[in-house]
């Protein structure tokens, strides 16, 4: 088997693998660089036959984040592309809302557990904790060889107990153990992330400070976080507002155990900009689901003290009009990165403009050194080949004679 990594090796975001042999090819992921464009040509990685027609038999997506996936696109309608069935329905149910979401022609979906293949490679999909809902690390066998592909993970989530079951039942004989690298450089050699019981304790906290509208700048799509939101709302006995986007994202779940827009202490509103798109595009069954527990922005000033509201800068102008902002606090529960980005300034000069302090709630969506060493360990791979890091070179130090450092583009073989 031969591999080559077109994005990953010197950066996080824009994550492809592309792996061949017997006269057949592969890709594991399809991403987006983080501050790229996906019309530009200038970021397309240069694989062949993608449009189909060609000797590439599939692409298989580790999870639904868009720097491993926001490239999908350019794969032509025929080819096979494989991802979680949840993940499938969460793109779905962004689609409407989020113009850019692509969704494949030629889905095919990873089940925990259970092979699939593709002419001479079979991909074995592990389930494992993120901060994307339906992640999974790959078990890529061909010609007798095994390359394992982490993909993005985590212990510290929800769903850790994943994480310690891939730990007591490892892939055997891994030849190469492709493994991510995000947090090295962000976190002192043993210190840990908190964990998503502890974010929901800082959101408790919060909540019962704050005297007016609690105001949670997080993604839709962080389930986890969804679960500790709500959890957190219950605690400190507040409603937890979702829009309508939020609402059909958690419903595409399938999941009966996640926050439902029904539930008790929920409840939807549709934005203006929202209400736009609905008309626009003549959506309007989208708001059926969610009628039992909708409310209007007339309703919001009176529920604001004792409410939380997942919230997006978009939203100010309802929020400015429907009176609601006295007491209001902020809370950033996202990487902290977005705020020295342009759009993430001008939500602080926003706030700032209304005298909303601003307060943080996160966790990293990815392992720890410590955690990373333990995954290596148990797996014991022939050779590590970072991947998903700004600081390969510092992988030597950490994981031993192992690791084999690789540049982006160049395709290599694994060793008989």
């Amino acid at each position: 088997m031969q591999v080559r990594i077109h994005r990953g090796t010197q950066q996080i975001g824009g994550t492809c693998v592309e792996l061949s042999h017997d006269g057949a090819r592969l890709l594991l992921d399809l991403g987006l660089p983080l501050d790229a464009d996906p019309a530009d040509a200038a970021c397309h990685p240069a694989i062949d036959g993608l449009t189909g027609g060609s000797d590439l038999l599939g692409l298989v997506l580790s999870h639904g984040h868009r720097d491993h996936l926001g490239l999908a696109h350019l794969a032509g309608p025929a080819l096979p592309v494989a991802m979680g069935a949840a993940t499938h329905r969460i793109l779905a149910a962004a689609a409407p809302f989020v113009p850019d979401t692509h969704l494949p022609g030629n889905a095919v979906h990873l089940v925990d557990g259970v092979p699939l293949t593709f002419g001479p490679f079979t991909v074995t999909p592990f389930l494992v904790d993120h901060s994307a809902y339906d992640a999974y690390a790959l078990l890529v066998e061909a010609g007798g060889q095994r390359l394992f592909y982490s993909g993005d993970l985590r212990a510290h989530g929800r769903k850790g107990a994943l994480f310690e079951r891939l730990l007591r039942r490892p892939p055997r004989d891994v030849d190469i153990l492709l493994m991510e690298g995000t947090t090295l450089g962000r976190l002192a050699p043993g210190g840990r992330f908190p964990t998503e019981a502890e974010v929901e304790a800082s959101f408790v906290e919060l909540f019962r400070a704050t005297p007016g509208l609690a105001l949670v700048c997080a993604s839709a799509q962080n389930i986890d976080r969804m679960v500790s939101l709500y959890r957190a709302c219950r605690r400190a006995g507040r409603t937890l507002i979702l829009d309508l986007y939020a609402a059909e994202v958690l419903r595409a779940t399938g999941n009966p155990n996640i926050p439902q827009s029904h539930w008790p202490g929920v409840a939807v509103h549709v934005p203006h900009y929202q209400r736009v798109r609905i008309k626009q595009t003549g959506r309007f069954d989208l708001l059926e689901p969610h009628r039992a527990n909708r409310f209007f922005p007339e309703q919001l000033a009176a529920l604001a003290p004792c409410a939380t509201l997942l919230f997006r800068p978009a939203m100010l102008r309802d929020l400015d009009r429907a009176g609601c902002l006295s007491g209001a606090h902020a809370v950033w529960s996202q990487w902290d990165g977005y705020l020295r980005q342009e759009r993430g300034l001008a939500l602080l000069e926003q706030l700032t403009e209304r005298g909303i302090p601003l307060g943080h709630a996160h966790t990293s969506g990815h392992a720890s050194l410590a955690d990373l060493q333990r995954l290596a360990a148990a797996i014991a791979p022939r050779m590590l080949v970072p991947i998903h890091t700004f600081e390969a070179q510092r992988f030597p130090e950490h994981f031993g004679p192992a690791v084999a450092l690789k540049a982006d583009g160049q395709w290599w073989e694994l060793a008989a």
